[in-house]
């Protein structure tokens, strides 16, 4: 993001930006080299009512995740050091914190680069804030462990192939009874299909079903996060493929889901 950009758009959405004071304040890390950048988002996200600590690098970022509760990272890609991407991979194989990915590389191969090691949502620069501030709600949104659904529906457990999916709890059991690791928007993504078994589900109802957002132009999240699944689900306990694509139409959870 051009610093001249930041300075005017972010400053001016902060003068004129209400503060929300909501019951509980996530709080909120954002990792950027750029201190500008870091200063600004820190104004306007304070006074949309979050709590913000700010980071140059990996190192302050680290300090920030030992010494205070954090609800979502906002993660740059160009840092100093150790770059976005291996500092988001080291995070989601230690921790379950929601990452949204900013970078001034917006080729799509980079997006689904971001997606694959475990981002939960990437934003290219520039960007307008309010798209930042709706994608940071949607993310703590889906990451939140709810008792019920955006759809209405109640949370509970589902049973398939020997798994187990614990809506409240937001965990998968594998058939060993061992706990899989996935990210917010993976476990929203399985819910959906556990929730509506042998069923085709196009791409845009799957993203407007786990995301609670239409589709952009341009978003493979679903195509990622589903080959991640595959990845972590099949092929473990089970000889059948659990998700199926259907050409030209979506994809299809195959097994018979039993909800408790």
């Amino acid at each position: 993001m051009p610093t001249g950009f930041a300075s005017d758009y972010l400053l001016a959405m902060a003068t004129k930006t209400p503060c929300l004071k909501p019951r509980k304040a996530p709080r909120l890390l954002v990792v950027d080299d750029d201190r500008e950048i870091r200063d600004l988002l820190s104004v306007l996200l304070t006074r949309r009512g979050y709590k913000v600590v700010t980071a140059r690098e990996e190192q302050e970022m680290h300090q920030a995740l030992a010494s205070s509760q954090v609800d979502l990272i906002i993660l740059d890609l160009m840092l100093p050091g150790k770059d976005g991407l291996t500092i988001c991979r080291e995070i989601r194989a230690a921790k379950a914190i929601p990452i949204i990915m900013l970078t001034a590389r917006g080729e799509p191969t980079d997006r689904i680069v971001g997606l694959e090691i475990g981002a939960d949502d990437y934003l290219p620069k520039p960007f307008e804030v309010r798209e930042l501030e709706a994608r940071i709600k949607a993310v703590l949104r889906r990451s939140g462990a709810a008792s019920s659904r955006p759809d209405g529906t109640l949370g509970g457990r589902f049973m398939f192939a020997g798994w187990m999916l614990d809506a409240r709890q937001r965990q998968l059991l594998s058939p060993e009874g061992v706990v899989v690791e996935l990210t917010s928007g993976e476990f929203d993504l399985l819910l959906v299909f556990a929730e509506r078994p042998q069923r085709v589900l196009s791409r845009d109802q799957l993203m407007d079903l786990a995301r609670g957002r239409e589709a952009t132009a341009f978003d493979r999240s679903i195509d990622v996060q589903i080959s991640r699944l595959r990845r972590k689900i099949e092929g473990v306990g089970t000889m059948f493929e659990l998700i199926k694509t259907v050409r030209s139409s979506g994809y299809i959870f195959t097994r018979a889901v039993q909800r408790m």
